[in-house]
C-alpha cells in the first residue's frame, strides 16, 4: 500500500510537529486536552460516501476494545481533524472539531464539506495528545463531467474466526477510487473447527456485545489499512444482526419485540463502527442506508437494503418460523405472491424514480444477494434459494420492467452467496445487464465446499 497506517504515540507525534512547524498542527480546541491512559486511535480511520464538495471522515476513541464504552468512561472528549491538500499536511484544505460523544461510543462522523472535486485528499485526527493515523481519500467528480476512469473494489463477508483479512492488500494493489462493501461487515455466529483466531465473546444480543464484536473486527490491521486507503460505500446482509433475519423475524424463534431490541442495538453498533453520514443515524430498529451517489456521468452508485423491509421468507424450513430454504419452486406458491416485496414498497419506489431519471453510462446496483435466476440442483423442474432474489420473483420481475423502460445500463454487484459469479439478468432472451459477484474475503467458498463433497462422495 502506498500510504501505511501508522500509529504515533506521544514522543513521536511531539517530534512530527516539531519537524513539520505550526503550519501542520491541528487547529488547537479551547478545551482542557483530556487525559488519556492509552493510545485511543485503536480503530483507525474511514472515509466514505464521496462527493463533488465533500466527504465523511470517521474515526473512533478507543482505549479497551474489550469494554463496550472502549474504556473512555462517560465524558464526551473533543477531537480535532484536518484534511490536507499533500500527505506531508503542508496544504491545509480544510479543518475543524468534533466531539466524540460515550452515547455513540465515542464515535466522530465528521461531513467534511467545501473541497474540490475529483482530487484525492489525506486526513488525519487527534485527541488529547494523541495523533491518528492517516488516511487517504478523495472526491467524485463534478455531476456533469465526463470521467475516463473509475477504477473501484467491492468486497463482501469478512468471517473473522475463518481467515485473516489479507484479501484486502491485493485490493489495494490496485489502487482503487472507491471500495463497495456488501454486507456481512460482521459475523454474529460461530462455525466451523478450522479457526484461525477466535471471537473474543459469546454470539452477541446487547448493544455492548455488538460494540465489542465491531471493535474486535477494526482491530484487524488489514482491514484499518482498507479503509484509510480510499473512501468507502456500504451496506449490510444479514449476520450484522442474525442470520438469514426478514425484516421483525429471525430464523428462531425469538419474539418479535425481543429481536427488534436485538436490531436496534445491532443498528447503532454499525452506524458507531461506519463512515455514514448523520443522516443515516438510526432511530431505534429503523436505519435507512439505501442512498445513490454519482461519479459525473460516468457512474451512478444505488447503494440498497435488501434485508430491513423484506417479506419474510417463503416455505421456511420445518419446525422454523423464518429463515431461507432451498424449495422445488412448484411446491412453494408463496414464491410468486405478486405482492413479495424484498425493498420495500417505498426503497422500491425510489429506486424506480432514481434509476429512471438517472442519465449515467452505468447504473450500479450494490445490493447483498444474489440477483439472477438460478436452479439450485440440477434435474426436472427448478430448485430456488429463498433469501436471494430467486425468493422474490415478482419484485425482480419489477425491477426489470424498470430497466427494460427506462434503458439503464444495470451493472449488479452481489455478495452473499461465498462465490465468485458472472450472470447475465435476462428476459425472453434479452440481457438487461450484467451481474458480478465476488467471493469471501475469508473463510471458504460455495464452491470449495461443495468441490470437497463431490471428493468425499467418490471415495
Amino acid at each position: 500500500m502506498r500510504y501505511p497506517v501508522r500509529m504515533f504515540d506521544r514522543r513521536e507525534f511531539v517530534k512530527v510537529l516539531s519537524a513539520l512547524g505550526a503550519a501542520a498542527a491541528l487547529p488547537a480546541c479551547s478545551q482542557p486536552r483530556p487525559r488519556l491512559s492509552d493510545y485511543p486511535f485503536q480503530l483507525g480511520v474511514a472515509s466514505g460516501y464521496p462527493g463533488p464538495d465533500g466527504i465523511v471522515l470517521w474515526t473512533r476513541l478507543a482505549t479497551d476494545l474489550t469494554q463496550s464504552g472502549g474504556g473512555l468512561g462517560l465524558v464526551p472528549i473533543p477531537v480535532r481533524w484536518e484534511i490536507a491538500r499533500d500527505e506531508h499536511f503542508a496544504s491545509i484544505a480544510t479543518s475543524g472539531t468534533a466531539e466524540a460523544s460515550p452515547e455513540w461510543a465515542h464515535s466522530v462522523h465528521v461531513e467534511a464539506k467545501g473541497l474540490e472535486p475529483e482530487r484525492w485528499y489525506w486526513y488525519r485526527f487527534a485527541a488529547g495528545d494523541a495523533l491518528s493515523p492517516v488516511g487517504r481519500t478523495r472526491t467524485a467528480p463534478p455531476f456533469d463531467a465526463s470521467p475516463g476512469r473509475l477504477r473501484f473494489a467491492f468486497a463482501s463477508c469478512q468471517q473473522y474466526e475463518q481467515g485473516y483479512f489479507g484479501a484486502y492488500r491485493y485490493i489495494l494493489r490496485d489502487d482503487p477510487d472507491l471500495i463497495a462493501f456488501l454486507g456481512d461487515y460482521i459475523y454474529e455466529s460461530s462455525w466451523g473447527r478450522e479457526h484461525v483466531r477466535k471471537h473474543n465473546a459469546g454470539e452477541p444480543y446487547s448493544l455492548a456485545d455488538y460494540r465489542i464484536r465491531h471493535a474486535l473486527y477494526r482491530s484487524d490491521p488489514d482491514l484499518q489499512a482498507a479503509h484509510a486507503a480510499c473512501p468507502w460505500i456500504l451496506t449490510w446482509d444479514d449476520h450484522e444482526v442474525d442470520n438469514d433475519y426478514a425484516d421483525d423475524r429471525p430464523e428462531d424463534g425469538m419474539p418479535k419485540e425481543e429481536f427488534l431490541a436485538r436490531r436496534a442495538a445491532a443498528y447503532r453498533a454499525y452506524y458507531e463502527h461506519m463512515p455514514l453520514p448523520a443522516r443515516m443515524r438510526p432511530e431505534g430498529p429503523n436505519m435507512r442506508i439505501y442512498t445513490q451517489l454519482g461519479w459525473g456521468t460516468l457512474a451512478r452508485f444505488f447503494v440498497l437494503d435488501d434485508r430491513q423491509y423484506r417479506w419474510w421468507h417463503a416455505c421456511p424450513r420445518p419446525g422454523r418460523r423464518g429463515g431461507s430454504n432451498t424449495v422445488d419452486v412448484e411446491k412453494c406458491p408463496a414464491l410468486f405472491n405478486p405482492r413479495r416485496t424484498m425493498l420495500g414498497r417505498a426503497q422500491e419506489r425510489w429506486l424506480e424514480s432514481a434509476l429512471s431519471s438517472s442519465r449515467a453510462r452505468w447504473n450500479v446496483l450494490a445490493q447483498q444477494t444474489r440477483m439472477a435466476q438460478f436452479d439450485e440442483k440440477p434435474g426436472p423442474g427448478r430448485v430456488a434459494w429463498t433469501d436471494a432474489w430467486d425468493g422474490y420473483p415478482a419484485e425482480r420481475a419489477r425491477l426489470y420492467d424498470i430497466v427494460e423502460q427506462s434503458g439503464a445500463n444495470m451493472l449488479v454487484l452481489s455478495g452473499d452467496s461465498h462465490m465468485a459469479w458472472v450472470n447475465e439478468p435476462h428476459r425472453d432472451g434479452r440481457r438487461l445487464g450484467l451481474e458480478l459477484s465476488a467471493s469471501t474475503i475469508t473463510g471458504p467458498s460455495i464452491g470449495e465446499l461443495t468441490a470437497t463433497a463431490a471428493m468425499c462422495a467418490s471415495r
